[in-house]
Parts: structure tokens; sequence; C-alpha cells
């Protein structure tokens, strides 16, 4: 396995209300290659004194009204300017990323590339949004105001930092709220990048800050009294304290949670139309997507056929070095994350499931996180492998016998965030997709779309991020009211 990986430069401090100063503590995050299991960069990391710091400041800049008070020209303008800093970066940023979390250059340039996308999007959304209505009703008349939530906690994973992170600010700042950011601990190098680009950019002081540390740091920013709204992205475990937390002060909140997706296969569907996409969006990235397509069900009458089919292209994915140019897959993010989807993998055989390819290590790869693509045949809708959230390039393949039962398997889930349908029929794929409990499934595809509304039923969350729900997430209603 060839090792082209980039330099990765460390920092030394932390991005605090648009500067960058020194950190409160001397605790330092090591950032750890998962392909070569070694030390490449550390960032300081962040502690209870440095999130007052930026919440402190986030309230004064929201306070005096610096953000808001600019004009909606000069405000789409910064946002577009934002835009083009990170594009100036992007070389260093798809490298970083590839280096620190283990995602091949191709899925590092998509990412990127919507982070780009996200904040182009919601600076053209902000040019017509309509914050003001006037109504009449009765005898009265009134104005729907929507005003800007106040000061934002967004807490970010590690699997997208960059593009996540950009969803949420370029949303929130859209809406008129300030940000404190508190990324994960892998991965924080790429958002210390989108530090630089906000601070060339030139936003009001006080405005957005970011902060990497651990879970004891993001509880702090939740449970800190100077924050009005959380938006979280990560697990549902996680999501479920978080939700605790902001209930006790009954604090805003959106949750972007966990899933287990499911595509239904019809038994007219033509599986080589169906693979191009399907693949992708159940094992790209390694699986470490919350959206991604785990469950995938196909008719008794093609079973066969169908995971055949399904286990020789998952067979030919090259999993390796992240820069090289034909790698599909590269390693998990951690060797914590590996060891959990061996466990998974082991459950999975325990359960009577079988293993039509992957299941283990790839040969020859003593160093570095890696793991098989694999898929598992002869699944039930109850197993463990099923029904819980992996994380990790592992597919099971569920038979049915009609589209009742395929709906009825594809919505038994505590989750509901994305999925698919192929169908041979356009109109019947329609069809069968409204009746998927999902917050987003696509029609003879599968994917991510994030500049429109995203979010989940069930455990995968509460809210939506994209569009122009996205916007409407950091704003509060407020009528004022005059008699007729």
């Amino acid at each position: 396995m060839t090792n082209n990986q980039a330099v990765v430069r460390s920092h030394d401090k932390l991005f605090i209300g648009g500067r960058w100063v020194d950190p409160a503590t001397s605790s330092r995050i090591d950032v750890v290659s998962p392909m070569t299991e070694e030390k490449i960069a550390t960032v300081p990391e962040a502690g209870s004194v440095d999130i007052d710091r930026a919440v402190d400041a986030a309230r004064a800049a929201f306070d005096s009204g610096a953000w808001t008070t600019l004009s909606r020209k000069d405000r789409v303008a910064a946002l577009n300017r934002v835009a083009d800093e990170i594009e100036a970066r992007l070389p260093e940023m798809i490298s970083t990323f590839s280096s620190e979390v283990g995602a091949p250059l191709a899925v590092s340039e998509a990412f990127h590339a919507m982070a780009v996308q996200f904040w182009r999007r919601n600076a053209q959304l902000l040019q017509s949004y309509d914050f003001e209505d006037r109504r009449r009703w009765d005898q009265s008349a009134g104005t729907v105001v929507r005003e800007p939530v106040g000061v934002v906690g967004a807490i970010i994973p590690w699997n997208g930092p960059v593009a996540n992170a950009s969803l949420k600010l370029s949303a929130a700042l859209a809406a008129g709220c300030s940000v404190v950011v508190k990324p994960a601990r892998e991965g924080p190098v790429s958002t210390f990048l989108l530090a630089e680009a906000l601070a060339a950019a030139g936003l009001p002081e006080g405005l957005v800050s970011i902060l990497p540390g651990d879970r004891p740091v993001g509880a702090h920013l939740v449970d800190h009294r100077g924050v009005d709204k959380v938006s979280f992205t990560g697990s549902t475990a996680a999501g479920k304290k978080i939700m605790q937390s902001c209930a006790a002060r009954v604090a805003r909140v959106t949750l972007e949670l966990g899933g287990k997706s499911a595509a239904i296969i019809t038994d007219d569907a033509v599986f080589e139309d169906v693979l191009p996409s399907l693949i992708p969006a159940s094992v790209g990235h390694s699986g470490q997507v919350c959206a991604a397509v785990t469950r995938v069900l196909a008719p008794r009458s093609r079973y066969t056929e169908f995971v055949d089919v399904l286990g020789a292209a998952l067979r030919g994915l090259r999993v390796g070095d992240p820069f090289a140019p034909d790698t599909i897959l590269g390693p998990l993010v951690s060797e914590r994350q590996r060891t959990r989807v061996e466990n998974y993998i082991g459950i999975g055989r325990e359960e009577g499931a079988r293993v039509v390819t992957g299941g283990g290590r790839p040969q020859g790869m003593e160093r570095g996180w890696f793991i098989e693509p694999t898929l598992f045949a002869d699944v039930d809708n109850s197993m463990r492998i099923a029904r819980e959230e992996i994380f990790g390039p592992v597919v099971v393949a569920i038979p049915y016998t009609d589209i009742e039962e395929a709906v009825a398997i594809a919505n038994d889930s505590e989750y509901g965030l994305s999925g698919a349908v192929y169908s041979g029929d356009h109109e019947v794929g329609q069809k069968i997709a409204r009746r998927i409990r999902t917050g987003q499934i696509f029609v003879n595809s599968a994917g991510l779309c994030l500049t429109e509304p995203f979010g989940g039923y069930k455990q995968s969350g509460l809210g939506r991020e994209g569009g122009v729900e996205g916007i409407g997430a950091f704003l509060e209603t407020k009528l004022i009211v005059e008699n007729a």
C-alpha cells in the first residue's frame, strides 16, 4: 500500500469570536492518521473557560446588532465571501480531511464542494427570505415577524466537519444568529482551516467561534445559559442526552441523529441500473454516514440473483490508501470504530446471517484501521445487524414477498432518516416512496441532499436542516397585534 499522506498543520491557538487566542488550558488533541496509526498533528483542546469566552463573545455580538443591523445585501455578500475563502483553501482542506479521517480524495472533494454550496445556497435564500408578513383576521390585524433565535451552540461530528459546520453556520448566520461550533476530537484540523476562511471573510467580531473538544466540552456548551439554541449532529444516544439537557431550560434544539435506512428493490428493477447509486449510498465513506442505505430489501423471486450481483460489486471495491486514485474505501476513523464494526460482524454471524463477502480485515494491511466491505444475506429484520446503526461498510440484504411486506419492513425501524426505492415503473416508485416513514427518500437513485430539507422521523432526529426550512430552524416567530 502506498502512503501519499499530506502534511497536516498543527495549531496552537483557538478561534474565539473571530480571533485567534491562547487557550485557557494546556490540553492538546493528538490527531492520529487512521491509515498509518501515527500522530500527524496536534491542536489545542477547548475547556469550559474557552466555551464561556466564546458564548460571551457571541452574546455581545448578537446583542450589539453588529450583524443583524447590516443590510441584507451586505450579509449576502459576507456569506458569499466565506464561500470564496473556502474555495481558495480547498486543496489543503481536502488533503487534510483525507489525512485525519481517512476519506478517499473523491469523498473529501465531494464533502468540501458541498460546504461551498451551502454558503452559496443560503446567501441566495437570504436575498428573498420573507422575515415579515402582514395578516388580517376577524376585526384585527398584525405583523408576523421572524427573528433570529440568538446564540447557537452547534455540535458537529468528525465524518464531514467542514461540510457539517458550513451547513449549520451558513443557515444560522443567514437567520441573524451568532454561533459557537464544537467539532469532534477526530478531524479537528479541517475546522481550523474553516476558521481561517471565516476570519479572512471579515465577519463581525464575536460572531463565530470554533472550539474542538471532547464530550464534557460539548455538554458545557449545551448546558450554558447563554446558549439559546443547540444544533447537534451525531449519534441518537448522544442526541437523547442533549434533548434532556435542553428540556431543563426549554432551550431550542435541532437534532440530526442516526439511521438505518432501507432501499426497496422491486421485482422489475434492473440491477445494473441500481448499483451505481446504491453502492456509494450504502458503503461510501466506509459506511460512516448517518444516511447510509444499509438495509437492502429484494424480492424473494430474485433474491439470490440480487445478492450475487451486489456481493460481486462490493467484492470488487478497492480498499486502501485514501490518496490512491483507484481507492474506493479508506480506513475507518479510529481503532475504536473498527472494533465496533468487527463486533457487529460477529453479532451477525451469531444471529445466523450469512456472510456473502467481506467480514474481516483486508489482507496485507497490517497497519491502519481498515475493514472489508461486508454483505450479509439471509437476514431477518429482527436481527440486531438489521436494527442497529453500525456506522461501517456493512450491508444487510433482506428478502420480501410483496410490496406490502417490503413497506412494512422498511418502516419497522426506530429510525427514519433516508432511503431509496428502485422500480422499473417510476410512478410505482413514487407511490412506494410516499409510504416510507423517513425524512428523505430517493426514487431510482440514492444519496444525500442537504441543500433542501434534511432530517429524520422517529429516533433519527428532530427538525430540519437545509433550504428555507434550515434557515427557519434558527428563527423565533413573533406576532405584533394592532387593533382594527
